[in-house]
């Protein structure tokens, strides 16, 4: 036998067995439900007669359609009740864990899992969520699935999936001040494209991610999806043990020790055998934007948006697309563009360590006229640290809004919109048509410190110019 990926060691651990179809039929460790996948796929099990056979292997919260603002019950949105309403009932039925809105645990499903040691090495993870994949920053196997999916784990605790290859992606160095873990993401999905990781596992590896700290790691496997990996990770280490170590579900005692030996037994060989590997210098990525409709169509901030005879044949048609809506000039420097709002939060960027390093370039500035910006906080534990430690106070003496946690703006599936063709500065994850909440609205995803730094000067702006004057 040929020495293995992690990957490779978690899937043959998990693997229940191999279907008629060629699928490997594969143990969920961990599944996690919110209310919008979830009351179709119970309401499948009780059409079916069904339960759940391991209800203490599926966590509850809700994220995605709570308002940020007024959190009252019932919701305004009727929809977003009933949504509410199904999911607690659910729960209370099949017996499963349930962090509702003010239990102190509630919050976006990819934020709380991390953040009580819910996620924990050697996992394979499953929730109906394409971010899934943040949890493989701790050295787990983690996907998104589609409703139907959610049933059959729901039902059996198992999933049918085909193995995927494994592509290495090394990123070595030291990253420039004012470039974060966002901003490696969004250039290595520049480089390799939306498509490039279909049919892939990514490992994320090098110097650079080691020096990441585990909220970074997450943030970039979060964003595998939007490169087209179906999951992505990172192998676990001593980062990764020191952050899990006393958490809620970490193992205690006797059992801490015996786990981090097997964690370590998990980690990638050293002689592995990879599909692909490619490999990219720290030092030569710079603060990262999106100028288009697709999380590829990124470019340094100092960079101007590609014109149409730059770029391969493949990407000419969807560029030209993306100059019609997002109402940008190719040939044009991205740097300048007014903006109208200026969302931190996700479960790409809602962490405390986000709003820490955001809360630096606030400190003593303030949102230029016109500008919307608002923080949500991607927990109610991240809230209240970060309220702990005054960063809601420095936000709002800079002039933004301070909410309450939820996925808001991200996706819009709450009262945080866009209106009309507003231009939005977003540390979120995807910059689709329509993404933020109207049909016209266009996204420009970056990093939460660039996003202060859009929000202060009312249009985009290289955070860089702000380390300079912080230090003068």
């Amino acid at each position: 036998m040929s020495a293995r990926t992690l990957f490779d060691k978690v899937w043959d651990l998990h693997t229940v067995g191999i279907l008629p179809s060629g699928q490997t039929q594969l143990f969920i460790g961990l599944h996690l439900i919110h209310e919008v996948t979830s009351p179709q796929a119970f309401a499948m099990l009780r059409e079916r007669g069904l339960k759940v056979p391991f209800p203490e292997r599926t966590v509850a919260t809700v994220d995605h359609i709570v308002p940020t603002d007024n959190q009252a019950r019932p919701f305004a949105d009727v929809l977003a009740e009933e949504m509410m309403q199904a999911l607690e009932q659910s729960c209370q039925e099949y017996g499963i864990r349930f962090y509702n809105i003010g239990s102190g645990n509630q919050g976006i499903v990819h934020v709380i899992a991390p953040e009580q040691g819910l996620t924990q090495p050697g996992m394979i993870i499953a929730c109906g969520d394409s971010h899934t994949s943040t949890h493989g920053a701790f050295g787990a196997i983690a996907f998104g699935i589609g409703t139907s999916q959610v049933r059959d784990v729901l039902a059996s605790q198992t999933l049918a999936l085909s193995k995927l290859k494994v592509r290495k992606v090394e990123v070595n160095g030291s990253l420039r001040p004012g470039v974060y873990a966002k901003d490696v993401i969004l250039h290595l999905i520049r480089t390799l494209g939306v498509k490039g990781g279909v049919g892939y596992a990514y490992e994320f590896a090098g110097t650079t991610f080691e020096q990441m700290s585990m909220e970074e790691r997450m943030t970039v496997c979060n964003m595998a999806i939007e490169g087209g990996a179906r999951c992505g990770y990172v192998n676990p280490d001593e980062v990764t043990f020191e952050y899990l170590k006393g958490r809620d579900f970490a193992p205690q005692g006797t059992d801490w020790e015996q786990a981090v030996a097997w964690w370590q037994s998990l980690r990638s060989d050293e002689d592995a055998v990879y599909d692909d590997i490619v490999s990219f210098d720290a030092a030569e990525i710079a603060p990262t934007v999106t100028w288009g409709i697709t999380p590829a169509q990124g470019i340094a901030v100092n960079e101007v948006i590609p014109t149409t005879d730059s770029l391969p044949e493949t990407e000419k048609a969807i560029a030209q697309q993306a100059y019609s809506y997002m109402h940008l000039n190719p040939g044009a420097p991205i740097q300048g563009t007014k903006v109208n709002v200026c969302f931190i939060g996700s479960c790409t960027n809602g962490r405390l360590s986000d709003l820490r390093e955001a809360a630096k370039f606030a400190q003593g500035r303030h949102v230029a006229q016109g500008v919307k910006a608002f923080v949500v906080p991607g927990s109610e534990r991240v809230k209240k640290q970060a309220e702990a430690e005054g960063l809601d106070q420095i936000f709002h003496e800079a002039g933004f809004e301070w909410r309450e946690p939820g996925c808001s703006m991200c996706l819009a599936m709450n009262p945080d919109k866009l209106q009309g063709s507003q231009l939005s500065a977003s540390s979120s994850n995807r910059n689709f048509k329509g993404r933020q909440g109207s049909s016209t609205g266009r996204t420009l995803l970056m990093s939460p410190a660039m996003v202060v730094a859009a929000a202060v000067k009312g249009e985009v702006a290289d955070v860089r110019e702000l380390i300079s004057s912080n230090t003068k």
